[in-house]
């Protein structure tokens, strides 16, 4: 799971795809490679049934699905994010765990840390949250047939204020 003494490797497959967003709360995050999660599918959901967050809809979580695969980054961040990255993953509130993850990439097999909802409801999200996956997933390079399924996801209707607008202004 480490790279450099001091760093260790993460796996993005939902908001934390784009690097602006990601770069908000960890600015040790630096791009490594692209890569694809084996045996496991991307979900939305929210981690209680009837709970409010800030992207106003479900987020993305990974589901072990025998034949399924997450594309997805690996981005190698400084070992003192690791708390900022679990805060805005909400492992202090049991809204994710961390799971090690073997990524198949360009330069072999990486051990990542990444994050899984811990009872994950579906639920789906919002045109805001879903335009931030996008970004991240074509600002990578991720595979096009793989964009195009993200895009043929189904949003919510919210149209208010989101993270987005941070986002947004971060990318200006």
């Amino acid at each position: 799971m480490s790279g450099a003494a001091g760093d260790f490797m993460y796996f993005a497959f939902g908001s934390n795809l784009l690097k602006e967003r990601l770069q908000l709360a960890n600015p040790s995050a630096i791009f490594r490679c692209t890569g694809r999660l084996k045996d496991y599918v991307l979900k939305f959901g929210l981690w209680e049934e009837h709970v409010d967050n800030r992207w106003h809809g479900g987020v993305a979580t990974i589901e072990f699905c025998p034949g399924g695969e997450v594309w997805g980054v690996v981005w190698t961040l400084n070992n003192e994010h690791l708390i900022s990255l679990d805060n805005q993953e909400g492992v202090n509130l049991g809204m994710y765990s961390p799971l090690e993850v073997t990524v198949e990439t360009n330069h072999g097999l990486m051990l990542c840390r990444t994050y899984q909802m811990n009872h994950f409801h579906a639920c789906p999200p919002s045109p805001q949250y879903k335009q931030v996956v996008c970004l991240g997933a074509e600002q990578n390079g991720l595979p096009v047939e793989y964009l195009r399924r993200l895009e043929a996801v189904q949003a919510n209707n919210y149209s208010g204020p989101s993270i987005l607008d941070q986002i947004e202004t971060v990318m200006k």
